[in-house]
């Protein structure tokens, strides 16, 4: 069985419906806690299971001999490595035969990195065939709010003129179908980024391009982004994990462009500016 977990999530979903394209439904699995959320992927056959990673115990049925998961890493900041401490040691216990990990590039030093350096630490002293896809940056961390970010006629941030290596999230999620999929052995990283790297500046040059109105790149110092974020409604610690991934991206850090997505999925990532057309329906 192929297995994700929280395949309810905006990159599982994605996930899940590329091995249903390629698999018969009767071999996914997904572990999610509602099962209620999953109710039109058990219509299609798929087998839910539910689970909670902060109750170790029912994680027990999760996973069988032979299964093939996708940990899909937590959104919850600062719990996450005892929730996937529960899945690597269910994992372990149920003798899977691959289990591929959500993680982050191995040049990050910014502390949203520390969690996923921790699980891929779990993992590998759990002894189980593993595959690390260290994603970077999803195109959509930036484009989410398209259209208001044309409307303001600013792309504001304190990267300088750091650059960062975004693609689509469906390129991560192709890429870790193609992962579950293959048979080229276990205990593999893939550093996972776009093809080109890309500055704020560019941002703004593309969005005004697609729009055709006036955006202007401005770059504030940490302290400023974090008071205007702040100022925006976004609590204090994200607030402060953003502004301090901007300070890794103006290092260098989510820069790479090693080429292991385009290989993964076999086609060139989608480029930035392919990314703003859709974003603002161009």
């Amino acid at each position: 069985m192929y297995v994700v977990t929280g395949a309810t999530g905006q990159l599982g979903r994605l996930v899940v419906e590329g091995l249903l394209a390629a698999v018969p439904a009767s071999e996914v699995a997904v572990a999610v806690r509602s099962a209620g959320k999953a109710a039109d992927l058990a219509e299609r056959g798929v087998d839910v299971r539910v689970v909670d990673y902060d109750r170790p115990e029912s994680l027990a049925g999760a996973f069988a001999a032979g299964d093939r998961v996708l940990l899909i890493s937590g959104s919850e900041v600062g719990r996450r490595i005892p929730q996937h401490r529960a899945v690597v040691e269910a994992a372990k216990a149920a003798g899977v035969a691959l289990l591929a990990y959500t993680s982050i590039p191995g040049a990050a030093t910014f502390r949203l990195a520390d969690e996923h350096k921790a699980t891929e630490e779990l993992i590998l002293a759990s002894g189980l065939p593993y595959a690390f896809l260290r994603n970077g940056w999803y195109t959509e961390n930036y484009l989410g709010d398209a259209a208001g970010t044309v409307e303001r006629g600013v792309v504001l941030g304190s990267a300088g003129d750091g650059r960062v290596a975004t693609a689509p999230r469906q390129d991560y999620a192709d890429a870790a179908v193609a992962v579950l999929l293959r048979e080229d052995g276990p205990n593999r990283v893939y550093e996972l980024s776009g093809d080109a790297a890309w500055s704020l500046p560019e941002l703004a040059a593309e969005l005004a391009q697609a729009s055709g109105k006036p955006v202007a790149h401005r770059n504030v110092t940490p302290a400023e982004h974090l008071d205007v974020l702040v100022g925006a409604g976004l609590p204090q610690g994200f607030a402060e994990a953003l502004v301090d991934v901007d300070a890794g991206i103006a290092r260098g850090e989510l820069a790479g462009t090693p080429g292991d997505l385009a290989r993964l999925i076999g086609r060139p990532t989608v480029p930035l500016a392919e990314s703003v057309r859709v974003a603002l329906g161009a």
